[in-house]
């Protein structure tokens, strides 16, 4: 397996330091609702940590939460809570997010809030070393104390300094010398610390929690690519000072950013499409095939058409694996479509190239049961596969369109006097009960009932295809 690392610039063999596999990815500051920038970034790491579970590795996946900082404060003011409240609220969305996009959870979800003292702790180490000065209650790094600052972000102190400018009171030996610890203002957040009340600065936060839970060194960072510099490059600063241990970070992963309109998709810019608002339009699949359609370095533009796109393909998918099966088994090489898969995802993730398995394999396996044959192995691969990348693969467009089916489902249970099944809104429960029921009707010849069935499906958009090896059904919405 081989992939980029930033640090280098070159595609490197992966080869951890240990066991597991330690990977931490930065986390919002959740000053708003989470957007679907933010769902990109997730998204990629989601698939590489699945990838690498699926490859055998245990990994051990951190990601934090900025929950104190300056735009947190300035929101919170005008709506009359507390910051912390601001970011508890925006956190507890931003976790249904992730579940409502199939991302899996950290195994630890740090808040700065809550790792003041190991970020003092760290702090307090950097000024012992000679790396790290207090200057009027605030405490800066020392940059020029480094020969190699600069090395991820590939600049140098001189290229750096050309566009740095020191702000109205502040008392820095070196433009850019950065804030590791800020002293405190009249009613923000503060915490006693050696040098006076104050608050951390945000690159000292991720170098502080990264080491308490996975320790020294790490073996995969990930982040956007506009976290490169100033963050990224400050962490590496911080933490090889702070420990003597080099390189911090072994591979350093950094995803392109979403653009729309032309501009890089954030808050301060204002062109924000949030997670909630894509997901009541759209499916969680199709904005992962959106998102793995493209290399996880590069950069996404974000447009209607796209997004269609990658909703029909994700109902191509999540069709194929209704295939009835249980005609004869028929030829097929499920390992060359494995290979494949394996060999695109082994080349830096290339998921573009990966995706193209999964299309093609659904194509082998409607063929396959096109012709009365048994496609239930195409079947389990493709599931096993869509996995990988995260894919539910449901035949329903959104959450509220699976409850549409169920509840249709129900409808037709009681008209027919039957007990309806428990199918928490699933609409692939309710179809294949609701199929089970027709081929009953049809068998004992009791057509009326089974138009009736067919009748009501069609009126909400589902409609019903009958094949030599059993029935599917197909989701419309009307």
């Amino acid at each position: 397996m081989k992939i980029s690392n930033t640090l280098t610039g070159r595609k490197e063999e992966f080869i951890p330091e240990g066991d597991p596999v330690k990977m931490y990815v930065c986390g919002i500051t959740p000053q708003s609702a989470a957007h679907i920038g933010h769902a990109m970034s997730y998204i990629n790491f989601d698939v590489i940590r699945r990838y690498l579970l699926y490859r055998d590795y245990r990994v051990k996946y951190v990601q934090n939460f900025t929950d104190v900082d300056d735009k947190i404060i300035a929101r919170a003011a005008p709506l009359g809570i507390t910051p912390l409240e601001l970011a508890d609220r925006n956190i507890a969305d931003f976790q249904a997010d992730m579940a409502a996009l199939n991302i899996m959870p950290a195994d630890a979800y740090p808040r700065v809030t809550r790792e003041i003292p190991s970020i003092i702790e760290l702090v307090q180490g950097l000024v012992n070393k000679g790396f790290a000065y207090e200057a009027k209650g605030s405490v800066y790094f020392r940059v020029t104390k480094l020969d190699d600052y600069g090395k991820l972000s590939h600049r140098t102190l001189d290229q750096m300094q050309a566009g740095a400018r020191i702000e109205v009171g502040e008392d820095k030996e070196h433009p850019m010398d950065f804030v590791l610890w800020k002293a405190a203002k009249p009613g923000e957040p503060s915490w006693d610390s050696p040098w006076g009340k104050g608050r951390p600065g945000w690159h000292i936060e991720c170098s502080a929690m990264s080491r308490k839970y996975l320790g020294e060194t790490i073996d995969i960072h990930g982040g956007g690519a506009d976290l490169i510099f100033p963050h990224h490059e400050n962490e590496i600063a911080q933490s090889e000072s702070v420990t003597g241990k080099k390189p911090f970070v072994r591979y350093w992963l950094h995803n392109g950013l979403l653009q729309l309109g032309g501009e890089k998709m954030s808050k301060s810019v204002g062109n924000l499409i949030t997670i909630k608002d894509f997901l009541s339009r759209n499916s969680a699949d199709a904005l992962r095939i959106f998102v793995l359609s493209s290399h996880y370095r590069s950069p996404l533009t974000f447009s209607a058409e796209v997004i269609d796109g990658a909703e029909k393909g994700a109902q191509r998918l999540a069709q194929a694996l209704q295939a009835a099966g249980g005609g004869k088994v028929a030829a097929f090489d499920g390992e060359a479509y494995r290979q494949r898969f394996v060999e695109a995802m082994d080349d830096d993730f290339n998921t573009p190239r990966a995706l193209a398995a999964l299309f093609d394999l659904a194509r082998d396996l409607n063929r396959i049961d096109a012709e009365g044959g048994d496609a239930s192995a195409a079947k389990t691969l493709l599931r096993e596969l869509a996995d990988v990348l995260g894919l539910r693969l449901m035949a329903a467009k959104t959450a509220a369109d699976g409850g549409k089916i169920a509840e249709a489902g129900a409808e037709i249970f009681r008209e027919l006097g039957r007990d309806v099944p428990d199918w928490s809104g699933d609409a692939g429960k309710a179809m294949a009960d609701v199929i089970t029921l027709r081929a009953e009707l049809r068998k004992v010849k009791d057509f009326a009932k089974a138009d009736i069935l067919r009748g009501k499906l069609e009126s909400i958009g589902v409609s019903l295809k009958d094949t030599p090896s059993g029935t599917t059904w197909e989701y419309k919405p009307k």
